[in-house]
């Protein structure tokens, strides 16, 4: 294990923390929050020196970075950077308990948007744009951030390793060939789609502070809001704003690649794509029939039903409605779609429709190969062979997923909750949705578990931000090893 490489890069992390809570302090500074710029200078300045100290230890590192290391470097980096970046929350006393304040940024980095306030507004302005800009820092990725703007970093398997373990999907391939030159492009994009975002966002009446925080919750499809009822007590124009957005970070990023090369014919082949698009609409159509004479008009129920699909199935948690009072069959098809998730390379979290599909194809093939057993079976997207390599990674993925979630839904029914709350309590912070059923449903909150149960779930939330491994690995004697 390459200890002073890893040591040098998670203290890169945390420089970088504290430059990103700079606005914060700033924005304190013109409200006159006076005790929370003390909170955020106290924060900078410990961040930045442990920062310091990672970089000296790691001085004179080699360059050599394996996979392993590459995962366990994400995992630590996501670690000590939520440990840190509470700290505001909880030296201000808005979040009185460390625990809870912990939970809150990670649920922030991890873009799920559960949290433990009953009365967002209770929070300062100050904490308002970092617990929202967490979620945008987290949505993309901060180590992608780093990868592609700091100077010195040259391709190789340090790149490569790094991008793989932080990117959401499946698989992680290159728009162009360098992997510094993609993480560049994937942020540029962003940007610009948050930027947008702000703009319609600002058109429709609200006010720049509120704006920005919104943006950041859909751009990362994570879903803090600044008020208690999310986007509930919006116009309707805002809420279609979120819900187009919304479905806009939940499609790969490679797509919007391919339409600035004006390739429109490689977009719309895409598979993932187009099955995305078709659970979302599908969805719609089912929910707005089940809910039929539930709203007074049916351009209502439209509304609704589009926002609350889009903001389960990219994992978003933005509400408009108390959709845990809706029909069984609503319900159910929402849990469906926590499942789900958005495309690979999106912003969204999910299990992912790109895995879906393969898992399908692969489970297609094993039924033809036994009716057919000498006829040579091929599993193809987009055109292309799939490789057996991608599909075992898929199954293992696969059987990860459902012994965690299984695992944690035992471990927080100790709570002694319902078995509806505690399942969708699981699925809700494992596919970094936020809000489940019943207590935790959107007017409810996490605030009740017990200080076991949130430490499960934070777990959950960072091992389903980090696509599992980054996280399992961390708990294997064998990464720790010097050799091997």
């Amino acid at each position: 294990m390459n200890y002073k490489m890893m040591g040098k890069f998670v203290g890169q992390i945390l420089l970088l923390e504290a430059v990103f809570m700079i606005p914060a302090l700033l924005i304190g500074v013109y409200f006159g929050e006076r005790k929370a710029v003390i909170c955020f200078a106290l924060t900078i300045l410990l961040t930045a020196a442990v920062g310091l100290l990672l970089g000296l230890f790691g001085r004179g590192s080699r360059s050599v970075f394996r996979a392993k290391e590459g995962l366990a470097c994400v995992g630590m980096c996501w670690i000590v950077m939520s440990l840190l970046g509470c700290l505001p929350f909880y030296l201000s006393g808005e979040i009185p308990e460390y625990i809870d304040a912990f939970f809150e940024i990670v649920s922030g980095f991890t873009t799920t948007g559960a949290s433990i306030l009953s009365e967002v507004e209770s929070l300062s302005n100050s904490m308002l744009y970092w617990r929202s800009f967490s979620h945008w820092i987290g949505g993309m990725g901060v180590l992608v951030f780093l990868l592609a703007f700091m100077p010195g970093r040259e391709e190789g398997g340090f790149t490569t390793h790094l991008l793989k373990a932080e990117s959401p999907g499946p698989n992680v391939g290159k728009l162009v060939p360098k992997m510094k030159d993609t993480a560049s492009i994937l942020y540029i994009m962003y940007c610009i789609l948050t930027v947008l975002d702000i703009i319609f966002l600002l058109a429709g009446g609200m006010d720049p502070l509120s704006a920005v925080c919104i943006a950041f919750g859909t751009a990362g499809t994570g879903g803090f809001g600044v008020l208690s009822d999310s986007i509930a007590g919006y116009s309707p124009y805002i809420q279609n704003v979120c819900t187009v957005f919304m479905l806009l970070f939940g499609v790969n990023f490679s797509c919007y690649y391919l339409l600035t090369l004006r390739k429109f014919k490689d977009v719309w082949k895409d598979e993932e794509l187009r099955t995305y698009l078709g659970i979302v609409f599908g969805s719609i159509v089912l929910i707005v029939w089940n809910l039929r004479g539930y709203y007074d008009t049916l351009a209502e129920t439209v509304r609704h039903a589009a926002f609350q699909v889009a903001s389960i199935i990219t994992t978003t948690g933005f509400a408009t409605t108390d959709f845990d009072q809706w029909p069984n069959f609503s319900r159910a098809l929402l849990l469906m779609l926590m499942l789900v998730g958005a495309c690979a390379g999106s912003t969204g979290g999910g299990f992912k429709v790109g895995r879906l599909l393969l898992i399908i194809k692969s489970a297609r093939r094993s039924i033809q190969q036994v009716v057919s057993p000498r006829k040579v079976q091929v599993v193809r997207s987009n055109g292309y062979k799939v490789s057996e390599k991608v599909l075992a990674s898929t199954n293992a993925y696969l059987a990860a997923y459902v012994m965690i979630i299984i695992g944690s839904f035992l471990l927080i029914s100790l709570n002694g909750f319902s078995v509806t709350t505690s399942l969708s309590a699981v699925l809700a912070c494992f596919n970094n949705i936020g809000p489940g059923l019943e207590m935790v449903g959107p007017t409810g909150n996490y605030s009740e578990f017990s200080v076991f149960s949130k430490l499960v779930l934070i777990v959950d939330m960072l091992a389903g931000r980090l696509e599992i491994f980054p996280i399992l690995i961390l708990f294997s004697r064998n990464t720790w090893k010097r050799r091997g």
